[in-house]
């Protein structure tokens, strides 16, 4: 293309000039912050309280999952000794050898806080149960029995 020198020269000048500096490429306005924050502040008076749920029903699908890897080992106990542990022996019978149980060969469960529910607290056993020949049990994030959501009790008999 073929321009006179002063065209080429202005035309090349408009290409080559710094954008001009106004005050609405200084930043964001006032406004325009308040209503991001706004729309973030929706998102989480929405989201959290699904989130917390998510959590709440995760400790409880924990509690089932680790209520029958014990009662596994449970059964894998009275294989081994004829008989469940006693409530004075305890579920820690399972992985230290009480001392009245012939035939022991544990551990049955790896790691000491297999014992202990989602919430921090140990799992509760009886022998004999109320529910079946012995009970695993935790009474959820409440301690206390019955509950809903994540105080809920979670047993072996469920």
């Amino acid at each position: 293309m073929f321009l006179p020198d002063t065209l080429r020269r202005r035309f090349h000048a408009r290409l080559h000039a710094p954008a001009p500096v106004g005050r609405r490429s200084a930043g964001f306005t006032l406004l325009e912050l308040l209503v991001v924050l706004t729309i973030l502040g929706l998102l989480g008076a929405i989201a959290v309280p699904q989130v917390m749920r998510y959590l709440g029903t995760s400790r409880t699908q924990t509690a089932r999952v680790q209520i029958q890897a014990i009662m596994s080992s449970l059964d894998l106990y009275r294989l081994d000794t004829g008989r469940y542990p006693t409530e004075q022996e305890g579920l820690k019978s399972l992985i230290e050898r009480p001392g009245t149980a012939q035939g022991w060969n544990g551990p049955y469960l790896s790691r000491r806080n297999g014992l202990t529910d989602p919430w921090g607290n140990a799992y509760g056993y009886r022998s004999p149960g109320r529910q079946g020949v012995v009970d695993v049990f935790t009474l959820g994030s409440d301690r206390a029995e019955g509950g809903t959501g994540e105080a809920q009790d979670v047993g072996s008999w469920q």
